[in-house]
């Protein structure tokens, strides 16, 4: 009976942007990104910025999202060199929007 509360509680979602700042441009970090992401069965996307940062935006499972975070502040694709990785607007989700996790241009 109590599974619907528990499975709520552990699936919360979330969303959060993220801006990833280093030697991040030229080496593969959005194709990368987009593996890990729809690996881990995120919804979002990701674009390299004008300034030389990566943007995006993702939304998932907290925990995944979490997995991802840490991805992006510590991993990265190989060859880059992440100086740090920023994020705002966390919030918590009633449902994902995203279908699926994108480059953008």
């Amino acid at each position: 009976m109590g599974t619907d509360t528990e499975h709520v509680h552990h699936n919360s979602t979330v969303s959060v942007e993220f801006e990833v700042f280093g030697n991040v441009q030229g080496v593969y970090f959005t194709k990368y990104c987009r593996e890990r992401a729809n690996m881990l069965g995120l919804g979002g996307w990701v674009k390299n910025s004008k300034k030389g940062t990566i943007l995006g935006k993702m939304q998932g499972e907290k925990e995944k999202v979490e997995e991802m975070i840490a991805w992006l502040s510590k991993e990265g694709s190989p060859g880059c060199l992440i100086e740090r990785c920023d994020l705002n607007n966390f919030e918590y989700l009633a449902r994902q929007e995203f279908k699926g996790f994108t480059i953008r241009f």
